[in-house]
């Protein structure tokens, strides 16, 4: 497991730049994410690993594409100290997990340990034996997470097709 971290207002044009929109699929979206600001990240990525970041993430457009190309990287979840409405609405509802938590954005280093109890917000930094709380997902936003999103929780309750 690796930490990405990355630091204030990164946009969606630089998690997912725009030039690459037209192809609607996930890994190809993911191919190309963040590689406007960090072009060994797509190429060095692996499931399980963290994105940490600073206040305002997921500012920009409101395209989807940028959390659906996060999660397509497999990015376990994202801390930051703060995200922006939209993009906060759209990776959930794609199943992307975000936690806010100033302090663990701040205290957090590249090469860092790093373990997340969804359930109950803890953020545990085991390389620097340091443990900060965010709010847990309420119950019903949990569930959308756990199903894939929003869509799959739908199908999975039997409210869409």
């Amino acid at each position: 497991m690796k930490i990405y971290k990355y630091g204030n207002n990164v946009d969606t044009d630089v998690i997912i730049p725009a030039r690459h929109l037209n192809d609607p699929d996930p890994k190809a979206l993911a191919s190309h994410c963040m590689e406007d600001i960090d072009k060994d990240f797509a190429k060095t990525v692996e499931q399980g690993d963290i994105m940490v970041a600073g206040a305002n993430f997921g500012c920009g457009s409101s395209r989807e594409h940028a959390p659906l190309a996060i999660k397509a990287c497999g990015v376990r979840c994202v801390i930051a100290k703060s995200y922006a409405r939209i993009f906060y609405r759209n990776a959930i509802n794609i199943g992307l997990p975000i936690l806010e938590c100033s302090e663990a954005a701040e205290g957090i280093q590249p090469g860092d340990e790093v373990s997340v109890d969804f359930a109950t917000g803890v953020i545990i930094d085991e390389t620097r034996d340091m443990t900060w709380q965010a709010d847990p997902f309420p119950e019903f936003i949990d569930g959308i997470i756990q199903s894939g999103g929003l869509l799959k929780s739908l199908k999975a309750r039997g409210v869409a097709k």
